[in-house]
């Protein structure tokens, strides 16, 4: 049997690059390339442990950032295949981390928090919620290069995967698990705004209290209209910049990372 051309990567372990991303990065050149095509099954998680001497949480956290941008689809009990981008549903697909690679940078997160709660009754209007619904509320620092960027909170409705844990949130992408029971974004909506960072979040973010920073507040829909994802974040203003062009086609935004 040919081996699969996923497998003649090499993975650097002095690199600062997360093994995971390295391996993302493998699986998208074979891609590009043509070495794989649309419909071809990709190793196992034990074959590539075995042959990259890798652990199954870095094999699932890249195959969960692939699933994340649509390159590649799992089959329960079949394997995970190199997706058809033509049969891809339409819809907005955002990952922290396939942006910061892209800029040559190193991401990483840290949970700070997780918990099911009652929320209030703001957050409830604004996902369009009964009152009294429990959500998932987790808390997370995104990191550039080791430095804290992004204070991201999170709100899902806990009945969209009732038995989500801690554990699951720091092994997989959320999103993919989200894509296994048909949950996937289709439509977002943003808003920034300039703010003064309190004391717990300039000291989580590691700049001087009271500094200047985006507020940024994201509602995710899924294709039937249903706001699945509310997510506030504050973003360091002295490291990130806000890019708008205007032209007679429409508008285009973008951001980037110092």
């Amino acid at each position: 049997m040919e081996t699969n051309p996923s497998l003649f990567g090499k993975l650097s372990l002095s690199s600062d690059i997360p093994l995971y991303v390295q391996l993302v990065g493998i699986i998208k050149r074979n891609i590009s390339s043509g070495m794989l095509s649309v419909g071809d099954l990709l190793p196992s998680e034990a074959e590539f442990c075995r042959t990259l001497n890798i652990s199954r949480n870095t094999v699932r956290q890249a195959i969960g950032e692939l699933e994340d941008e649509g390159l590649v689809v799992r089959k329960r009990g079949k394997g995970t295949f190199v997706a058809d981008p033509a049969s891809n549903r339409r819809g907005v697909r955002y990952s922290f981390t396939t942006e910061v690679s892209s800029l040559g940078k190193v991401p990483s997160s840290t949970l700070v928090d997780f918990s099911v709660i009652t929320p209030s009754a703001d957050i409830c209007e604004k996902m369009d919620l009964r009152e009294g619904t429990s959500v998932y509320c987790f808390t997370r620092v995104r990191n550039v290069d080791g430095v804290p960027l992004i204070l991201e909170t999170s709100y899902y409705p806990q009945y969209i995967y009732p038995n989500l844990t801690q554990d699951m949130l720091q092994t997989y992408s959320f999103y993919s698990l989200l894509y296994h029971v048909g949950i996937a974004p289709f439509s977002a909506e943003d808003t920034y705004e300039a703010v003064l960072l309190n004391a717990s979040q300039s000291r989580l973010l590691e700049v001087p209290d009271g500094s200047c920073a985006f507020y940024h507040q994201r509602l995710t829909k899924t294709e039937d209209g249903r706001i699945y994802e509310y997510t506030r974040s504050f973003i360091r203003s002295d490291r990130v910049h806000l890019h708008v062009q205007m032209q007679k086609s429409g508008m285009s935004f973008s951001r980037s990372i110092d």
